[in-house]
């Protein structure tokens, strides 16, 4: 009697292949990057975070004070390695426009909560996904985060130079924090905010005005989901109808683009030098 082991030495070697992981990807993050050495408490959630900084290519021997920009996702603001959908490439950005002495910025990434991501970065309940942690999120970032960091970094801590940055969810949770926080806020980078998800945010940010200094960049993709073009489009007009000066609004439906972190990349120079413009 004959035996054939091919098929079962085949079957065997497949089998094998798919239970070996993939090669974790390699690291693209520039020195600039680095991760603070202990996770951060979030009051209130009883949950810890990691914190993602980026330092501009001359803080170690300027002695000079920075402006910082407080961001979401940091998980996909530097590195490849741990992104979801590509990286922002905030770090090249950065080191590139101090390289022509445009502008130098301390960045702070926050990584999102995974599963908790969308409770997190939305201040108002929604029945589809759960019970908002918007507000304690957003008072962590104020109360607990930048103190520390102003403490340990040379930063500039007013809010003249204190901006925040997202996409998606973390658009609508920069829109929300520079309208909770004017005070500590005086520019806000909404990317792709996800105002589907908050209903109330538009009755929100029309009773909360804004400082008339302050600074919102909203950016959408022509292509992004049924409801965000035309969302984007009506939280413009509360903006404008609550007496903001058009010069320090952004409204920005960028053809055939969709939503992901490629857009947001190449979005994210032109964004920044308008924020930071004198």
């Amino acid at each position: 009697m004959r035996f054939c082991f091919i098929p079962f030495l085949l079957a065997a070697s497949l089998a094998s292949a798919a239970d070996t992981p993939a090669p974790p990807k390699a690291s693209t993050a520039l020195p600039g990057v680095s991760l603070l050495p202990e996770l951060v408490e979030i009051p209130g959630l009883n949950r810890k975070r990691q914190i993602r900084l980026y330092l501009p290519p001359g803080y170690a021997t300027s002695g000079k004070r920075y402006p910082v920009l407080y961001m979401h996702d940091a998980q996909n603001l530097f590195d490849d390695a741990t992104a979801f959908a590509g990286e922002w490439k905030v770090d090249e950005t950065l080191d590139a426009l101090s390289k022509e002495g445009k502008l130098e910025l301390i960045v702070v990434g926050i990584d999102n909560g995974g599963d908790k991501r969308i409770t997190e970065l939305n201040a108002w309940d929604n029945a589809r996904f759960g019970h908002a942690e918007g507000k304690q999120y957003t008072d962590f970032i104020v109360g607990t985060l930048k103190p520390a960091i102003d403490a340990k970094y040379r930063t500039l801590p007013d809010r003249a130079h204190t901006a925040i940055m997202g996409s998606s969810m973390g658009g609508l949770a920069s829109h929300y924090a520079i309208a909770q926080y004017p005070q500590v806020f005086s520019k806000a980078g909404v990317f792709s905010p996800a105002y589907w998800t908050a209903t109330p945010s538009f009755d929100f940010m029309a009773q909360h005005p804004l400082p008339k200094d302050a600074r919102v960049y909203l950016l959408m993709g022509e292509k992004e989901g049924d409801s965000m073009v035309p969302d984007v489009q009506r939280m413009a007009q509360v903006v404008e109808k609550s007496g903001h000066p058009k010069a320090n609004t952004v409204l920005k439906i960028v053809p055939e683009q969709k939503h992901n972190e490629a857009f947001w990349s190449g979005e994210l120079r032109e964004a920044l030098l308008w924020m930071f413009a004198d």
